[in-house]
């Protein structure tokens, strides 16, 4: 009696637990197959280079974005009018409600440059100008139509500490919110796209805040991620940001540069018809003006024909500002021309298109003043990226190279 009744505790005891495994495996079989993609995304979220406090240079990371990031779901639902709608729709379709979202204020700074390698590649140069802050190189193959890119985002807008390492579980989660808040990059087809401060409004800066109500919506970031995931020319790219009410992010006005692979760029800015810093205190009343390196309105004074395309963190429209002083970056923008316009925009390499990155770079240009966060030079033809962060450019092994067509990231040394 007593062996048939031990046998029979094992009995229900082996099943007992083999139902508890059952559980854990449909479990672990669920939550897998929900959370497919965003595992392999924080599996792969790395950290590629260690803080500087002394230097104010944040740490490096680098993330893999598996699958959609819901990005076609995102622009289905009409996109998003503020950074509150973007936040909400981030934490419902990707942590699935479960864990918050943020997107923090930032003053980007920053100056871009075109400019054509002697041995005919077409790049597009990029320092980005902040303080101190960590940042994560994000790369994307979302599949479904749309095309893979490399891209850069400043951790501080989804919410972490500058002055702390990017840990833990939690963290790394918030960070799925990488693709919805690139700041510059590169796709597959050989377009690159950045964006940068304008200052509009006065003294209490306005932000673009269009209302066509024929109109879908998108933020400054997420616009960046239509263009990098749709659009292969400058052209596409423009035609597909003419059907969205634009809404500036952090409260911030900005303006936009494009460059693709055939050498074509542009300046995209958002102003009021009269083109008047008197009278841009309304961000809805603002329109979109696309200044094209094949023209010559964006240059002002300057001579108007050469070939490459410049922006700092001043409106180009002509005759928009009451005098020079009001121009933000104009004496960045004033030593690209200078140092690009003896050879038409032509430079000897990619390194020579980051020498000018450095000149200007914030550490050297005005110390005390901010720094550059992150360098890079974005071949269009080659579709590869030559980038480096925190102005540590006499050591090569800070260098990353990064191929749109091999996936491969790796050190220059």
């Amino acid at each position: 009696m007593a062996k048939t009744r031990k046998n029979l505790l094992l009995r229900i005891l082996g099943i007992t637990l083999a139902a508890i495994i059952t559980i854990i495996v449909i479990l672990t079989a669920t939550v897998y197959g929900i959370w497919f993609n965003e595992i392999n995304t924080v599996a792969s979220f790395k950290k590629l280079v260690d803080r500087n406090d002394e230097n104010k240079a944040g740490a490096v990371y680098k993330m893999d974005v598996k699958g959609g990031f819901y990005f076609d779901k995102y622009l289905e639902q009409g996109g998003a009018s503020s950074d509150s709608e973007l936040i909400s729709f981030i934490t419902e379709n990707i942590t699935k409600g479960l864990i918050p979202m943020n997107i923090k204020e930032s003053d980007i700074g920053c100056a871009s440059f075109t400019a054509i390698a002697e041995n005919g590649d077409k790049l597009f140069a990029r320092n980005y100008d902040f303080t101190k802050t960590n940042v994560c190189i994000t790369t994307c193959d979302p599949g479904n139509g749309r095309h893979k890119s490399f891209s850069t985002v400043d951790l501080t807008f989804v919410g972490m500490d500058p002055d702390k390492d990017v840990e833990g579980l939690m963290n790394s989660i918030t960070c799925l919110a990488a693709p919805f808040t690139p700041l510059d990059g590169i796709n597959d087809a050989g377009l690159s796209c950045g964006i940068y401060m304008t200052y509009q409004g006065g003294e209490d800066t306005v932000a673009t805040d269009q209302k066509d109500p024929d109109k879908d919506n998108i933020t400054s970031t997420t616009m960046l991620r239509l263009v990098l995931d749709y659009a292969e020319t400058v052209d596409e790219a423009v035609e597909l940001i003419q059907k969205y009410n634009l809404h500036d992010s952090a409260q911030t006005s900005f303006h936009y540069m494009i460059a693709d692979a055939t050498g074509k760029s542009a300046v995209l800015e958002w102003v009021p018809e009269d083109g008047n810093e008197q009278t841009d205190t309304d961000g809805s009343a603002r329109k979109l003006v696309v200044h094209y390196n094949t023209g010559d309105d964006y240059l002002g004074e300057r001579e108007a024909n050469v070939d490459f395309q410049w922006v700092t963190n001043f409106i180009l429209q002509p005759d928009y500002y009451i005098c020079d002083e009001n121009k933000g970056g104009f004496d960045r923008y004033n030593e690209i021309y200078d140092r690009l316009s003896p050879t038409d925009g032509v430079v000897k390499d990619e390194m020579a298109a980051m020498d000018i990155l450095r000149a200007i770079g914030r550490r050297t240009w005005k110390p005390g003043e901010g720094v550059t966060v992150h360098s890079a030079i974005y071949n269009l033809t080659q579709k590869t990226v030559l980038w480096i962060a925190n102005e540590t450019f006499d050591d090569k092994s800070t260098y990353f190279t990064y191929s749109l067509k091999t996936g491969e990231l790796k050190t220059l040394a």
